[in-house]
């Protein structure tokens, strides 16, 4: 299992290119005309990510609740 450390530092990873990948697919959208596959692989990514968030986050999380 990696260290929180590793954990934590993976998760910052995910969450900034989540953000940027929001921003891009944004600007992308908003200019008019725009390459829908690749809007599409980048919103796939988008997703990978966001479950990669998600787990990264629940790792960080104590088994045990008092």
């Amino acid at each position: 299992m990696l260290e929180e450390s590793e954990i934590r530092k993976r998760l910052i990873r995910a969450q900034k290119e989540h953000v940027d990948l929001d921003s891009t697919i944004g600007l992308l959208t908003s200019a008019g005309a725009f390459d829908q596959i690749l809007v599409q692989r980048l919103k796939k990514r988008k997703l990978q990510l966001k479950d990669e968030i998600m787990t990264l986050s629940s790792k960080l999380i104590p088994d045990d609740i008092a």
